[in-house]
């Protein structure tokens, strides 16, 4: 016995309109989940690997390390300019003058190279708050 074809009724413009939005919203959120889960499993070792504050330490050391890097060239150069000025020149205000941009420019780099030798060698003996020494 075989079964009769049932007739179908032609489907509406609102009908239709219905059946492709219901696909859109499908794939759409098809490929939202599809999205998600890959740039989860493309992000795992990064998450795993350190934690935020390692990481920052990390950032903080390596700006510190240019900065003081930057500095003691400028303070070099600065001062390489003073101690000519002085050893040159003939009048006693520049002399003057030269002797206090060399002691600015002195006490500033080991104002700077201090604050790395107390994040270096002080911090640690303070860890979670307590004295560690």
């Amino acid at each position: 016995m075989k079964k009769k074809a049932k007739f179908q009724t032609p489907k509406s413009p609102l009908q239709i309109k219905k059946s492709r939005q219901h696909s859109f919203i499908c794939s759409t959120f098809y490929c939202l989940c599809t999205c998600v889960m890959m740039s989860l499993l493309a992000s795992q070792p990064v998450f795993a690997a350190t934690t935020l504050w390692q990481k920052a330490n990390e950032i903080m050391k390596d700006v510190y390390g240019q900065i003081v890097l930057i500095s003691t060239i400028a303070a070099i150069v600065t001062a390489s300019v003073a101690l000519l000025m002085m050893n040159f020149s003939r009048s006693g205000k520049t002399v003057d003058e030269s002797r206090a941009w060399l002691k600015r420019i002195c006490i500033t780099w080991v104002v700077l190279n201090g604050l790395g030798f107390i994040m270096a060698y002080v911090t640690p003996f303070f860890s979670d708050g307590k004295w560690t020494g």
